[in-house]
């Protein structure tokens, strides 16, 4: 009886805790949000534009990251190095897998690099041709 009862009380709880977590890692994919971007665009995405775009040298940002190459290496199968000198892996998810599957990362990462190489957000459009093309190699 008393496990019935301590059953009961636990099932809601651990639901509550479950519906209450915020999002983790692995909580989206590549391609959803290269279509969460295309749709925010109202476009789909071009992986050759996206190419141009992360190949590109950007006025309006900082000096020093002129283009995502100056940390990303012009080889996105390859890794590159922040600023500070920390490592950063592949941005290719076919040599990276983990690449692009936690959302909050994505939102992060590109707010804080498109700030950097462009002085300003990237837009929907640029995120997803950016992502389409990383996706496609």
């Amino acid at each position: 009886m008393k496990h019935r009862y301590l059953a009961c009380f636990l099932a809601p709880s651990v639901l509550l805790a479950i519906a209450t977590t915020p999002a983790l890692a692995q909580d989206t994919s590549p391609a959803a949000q290269i279509e969460a971007f295309s749709l925010e665009a109202g476009r789909a995405a071009d992986a050759e534009a996206g190419k141009a775009f992360f190949l590109a040298s950007h006025s309006g940002g900082k000096p020093d990251t002129p283009s995502c190459t100056t940390c990303h290496t012009m080889d996105p199968t390859k890794g590159g190095q922040a600023r500070t000198g920390k490592p950063i892996e592949p941005m290719a998810s076919s040599v990276n897998p983990a690449r692009f599957t936690d959302s909050a990362k994505i939102t992060k990462w590109f707010r804080r690099n498109c700030n950097s190489v462009l002085g300003r957000e990237c837009t929907a459009g640029e995120k997803a041709d950016v992502l389409a093309w990383l996706n496609s190699l």
